[in-house]
């Protein structure tokens, strides 16, 4: 007697909330078994109680996870592997500190929370999807890039900590990583995209986008026009900023293409020139491999 088919798994980091639960949800509807992982697992009943409205294929599940912690994300990894196929990873997770913070790893926590993590899980469930293609990953970006400073040789820019341009810079750093990864992976049955979100009323956004101590001394003398700025692009709601990450994870159009950044309007756009530049890439591979090994203590 033939098996039924075979569920069609997503994971959705930091997805209790915000735009993470409505990408979660864009999921559901799109019929995937969507799998999202936080923190708090009161939110997490919470939000598996309101992607079970909108499902049409398996039933979606809470894992919890400190995404913050390198030994948490690796755990995770291992338990997602071992579960069975898997076919979209959408990593979602993001943070901005209004002060310098670290993680229990020792690491600047902006840069691990944005940037090693989401790496770290993706390279060790790269045999998972390769084994379960075609099968894409999403990483979820940031117009904040723009005001990012391109050194990586360390976790740590040069300066003082001003919340949004570290913020940015993680980005960058993740960015760069996808799109390199998207060449690595190519015609390998696992396409890699970006997607950025654009910006909406949120968590993080709330919390921190409303201190001028998160910008740099020199736009802090124009605080009125930023704080303006900031204001109305996280004006919007989460289910639109959710939009470019379900297109990039469900949409046929994209069918055997990859390395693409999916914009707020919801089609490719051309990735910022700074993710491309070899020298960052390669300074952020070097970073990330030492800071976030595949194996821990190497």
């Amino acid at each position: 007697m033939e098996g039924g088919p075979v569920e069609q798994r997503a994971v959705v980091t930091a997805g209790t909330g915000g735009i993470g639960l409505e990408t979660a949800m864009g999921l559901a509807a799109h019929g995937l078994a969507v799998t999202v992982v936080g923190r708090n697992p009161e939110r997490g009943v919470r939000a598996v109680e309101r992607i079970a409205t909108v499902a049409t294929g398996g039933e979606p599940r809470f894992l919890a996870a400190d995404l913050a912690s390198l030994g948490e994300v690796r755990a995770l990894a291992a338990r997602l592997a071992a579960e069975g196929p898997l076919k979209v990873l959408v990593n979602n997770v993001g943070a901005m500190f209004a002060d310098r913070q670290q993680t229990v790893d020792g690491i600047e926590a902006t840069f691990a929370v944005n940037h090693l993590s989401p790496y770290l899980l993706t390279e060790l469930l790269l045999d998972r999807l390769r084994a379960d293609g075609p099968s894409r990953i999403v990483n979820v970006s940031s117009g904040a890039i723009k005001v990012a400073k391109r050194t990586f040789d360390a976790v740590e820019p040069p300066g003082g900590y001003y919340g949004f341009h570290w913020y940015g810079r993680a980005k960058l750093a993740n960015l760069a990583y996808t799109l390199d990864l998207a060449e690595r992976l190519r015609d390998s049955g696992v396409t890699v995209f970006a997607a950025d979100p654009g910006g909406a009323a949120t968590d993080m956004t709330d919390g921190t986008m409303n201190s001028p101590r998160i910008v740099s001394p020199g736009l802090r003398l124009l605080w009125p026009l930023v704080r303006r700025t900031f204001e109305r692009s996280t004006a919007g709601p989460a289910s639109v900023a959710a939009r470019p990450s379900v297109f990039a994870a469900t949409d046929t159009s994209l069918d055997g293409r990859t390395g693409l950044l999916i914009g707020p309007q919801v089609h490719p756009v051309p990735a910022f020139r700074g993710s491309t530049d070899p020298r960052t890439v390669r300074d952020v591979l070097r970073l990330s491999r030492r800071l976030a090994p595949l194996v821990a203590g190497r």
